[in-house]
């Protein structure tokens, strides 16, 4: 038997123990879930390490802005351009990024109008975009601008204002092609060539959709008149450009012209090759610039039997022989995909490849003096002053660009429809440089 005493005392150790026990279990739970918590960061830290993802290099999306014409009137360009754009983005997406930056493309149609254009501006500006691929001359123009007072480099590739091809009063925009002004006189070198060496006397005429686009190159046609002695007719083409009946029977039966330049584009290159055949004018009388000289103007004129002889000015390779173009081809087969229909009009095709490019290589540039992938606008602009020898791989003349020349060279080749293809004419080449500095220094 116990005493009393020794009973208390028990009593009182037994009730020290109870009242114990809840804080050591919450005790217990605290470490344990501290355990846990530890594991788990261990483990996204080695995750984030893995991947990439939350490092100083890829910590966010780099965002290019692309205006595209998919359903408007110049959409047999843009439903082309366009994937080709898109193409070249994700192949170097697939392989990394740039310098281990992801890209992300935003792009707006606005169906080739001005007001949509700057509506998806500012919509490209709220997103951060670093750089814009502007469509359109219309276009180009009414964002200047905005363009140099926000500091985003804008291009224009083979369109757009020809005195932007001076950095120094408009430093962002980037022609980065050759443009209106030196497609005009790429032009009259060509016919004067196939004329025997020598314009003097000579009836050229100039056929021409009337917008800001189709009027551009017309000052220099009118100066190389006077400097070769030939005789120029213009010709407007009213929008949509799809009605030219009188305009082409002045030109064959009435006006009687040696050679014809074309500048049209959208659905008006092919209705042209067909009354130009309809009349009896001789296609390999005719060259157009380069907007009237793809796969799509030849199928949609009725192919290329009844086009043989059309003579075109491009600023990139024709043709899928091209290295990056088998590297596209090659990421849709690892992909389990076929190589999209739109690589088989290659033209297009092959120009939205270059202006992606050519956004990448400037985005590189900028990057190599700020790793960390905070680069604006001024950060690309200088990119591209900074592209030098550029030629993806022979898909065009080496362009070097400065800040004193956004045209990055003017150059161009003339290929024409023979054999039931486009088949290659000239190298590169540029003419009258003379001129094309006078009318630049010239411009206001």
């Amino acid at each position: 038997m116990w005493s009393a005493s020794t009973s208390r005392r028990r009593a009182r150790r037994s009730s020290r123990r109870h009242a114990r026990r809840p804080q050591s279990r919450r005790r217990l739970r605290r470490m344990a879930m501290q355990r846990h918590v530890g594991i788990f960061m261990t483990v996204v830290v080695l995750a984030l390490t893995l991947t990439g993802v939350g490092s100083v290099q890829a910590s966010h999306d780099i965002v290019l802005g692309f205006q595209c014409d998919r359903t408007g009137a110049t959409q047999t360009v843009g439903v082309v351009i366009c994937p080709g754009y898109h193409d070249y983005v994700n192949l170097v997406n697939a392989n990394g990024g740039v310098m281990g930056h992801r890209l992300r493309v935003d792009e707006v149609d606005h169906e080739y109008k001005v007001p949509a254009a700057m509506e998806s501006y500012e919509r490209f500006k709220k997103a951060g975009a670093v750089v814009i691929g502007v469509y359109g001359t219309p276009q180009i123009y009414a964002l200047t601008q905005k363009l140099t007072e926000d500091r985003i480099p804008g291009t224009s590739p083979g369109f757009g204002k020809a005195a932007a091809a001076d950095g120094s009063r408009y430093p962002y925009i980037f022609p980065i092609a050759a443009t209106y002004w030196s497609q005009a006189t790429a032009a009259v070198k060509f016919v004067k060539d196939q004329l025997g060496g020598s314009l003097k006397g000579k009836k050229i005429g100039f056929l021409f959709y009337d917008n800001p686009a189709g009027r551009e190159p017309i000052p220099i046609l009118e100066d190389l008149s006077v400097k070769e002695g030939f005789q120029l007719k213009t010709f407007a083409v009213p929008p949509p450009g799809v009605e030219m009946g009188a305009q082409v029977l002045d030109i064959a039966q009435r006006y009687r012209a040696d050679f014809l330049i074309a500048h049209l584009f959208g659905r008006s290159p092919s209705v042209s090759i067909k009354e130009l055949k309809r009349v009896g004018f001789p296609l390999r009388k005719v060259v157009s610039f380069v907007w009237g000289a793809a796969e799509a103007d030849i199928e949609a004129a009725g192919g290329y039997a009844l086009a043989d002889g059309y003579y075109g000015l491009q600023f990139a390779g024709v043709g899928q022989d091209f290295p990056v173009i088998n590297e596209i081809r090659e990421m849709y087969k690892k992909q389990g995909k076929e190589a999209p229909k739109e690589m088989a009009s290659t033209v297009y095709y092959n120009r939205g490849v270059l202006i992606a490019a050519l956004h990448v290589e400037a985005i590189r540039n900028a990057l190599k003096a700020r790793p960390d992938g905070k680069i604006t606008g001024e950060d690309v602009k200088k990119g591209f002053e900074q592209i030098k020898g550029f030629t993806l791989g022979g898909l065009v003349p080496p362009l070097e660009v400065t800040a004193t020349d956004h045209e990055g060279g003017g150059l161009v080749q003339v290929w024409q429809v023979r054999g039931g293809k486009w088949a290659r004419v000239t190298d590169w080449f540029k003419a009258y440089p003379e001129v094309v500095a006078k009318a630049i220094k010239e411009a206001k």
